[in-house]
């Protein structure tokens, strides 16, 4: 027995399918790419980055941590920029 085929419309549903998750992607990334500028314009991304010789303490490192940990549910910052500032500010804490 031969495999039934799909039919025309099972493959416009999935189209249009495809093309609504892209325009939604899209918007999304421009909507964040927004967000950023508007955060960088404000001085909010300023706040959380330091210069690597810069000495701060535990308290002010993880002010930092809390402050990207808040742009980031504010969508302000995506997950890649959010990780690599983390990582940073984690790698700079001393435990003692």
């Amino acid at each position: 027995m031969a495999a039934q085929r799909t039919s025309f419309e099972k493959l416009q549903r999935d189209r249009a399918k495809k093309a609504k998750a892209a325009a939604k992607r899209e918007r999304r990334l421009e909507r964040s790419a927004e967000a950023a500028e508007s955060a960088r314009n404000d001085g909010l991304l300023d706040e959380a980055e330091a210069a690597p010789g810069e000495e701060l303490s535990a308290a002010e490192l993880l002010a930092r941590i809390e402050s990207i940990h808040k742009q980031f549910e504010a969508e302000t910052i995506s997950y890649e920029v959010f990780e690599e500032k983390k990582a940073e500010l984690m790698a700079r804490l001393t435990i003692d």
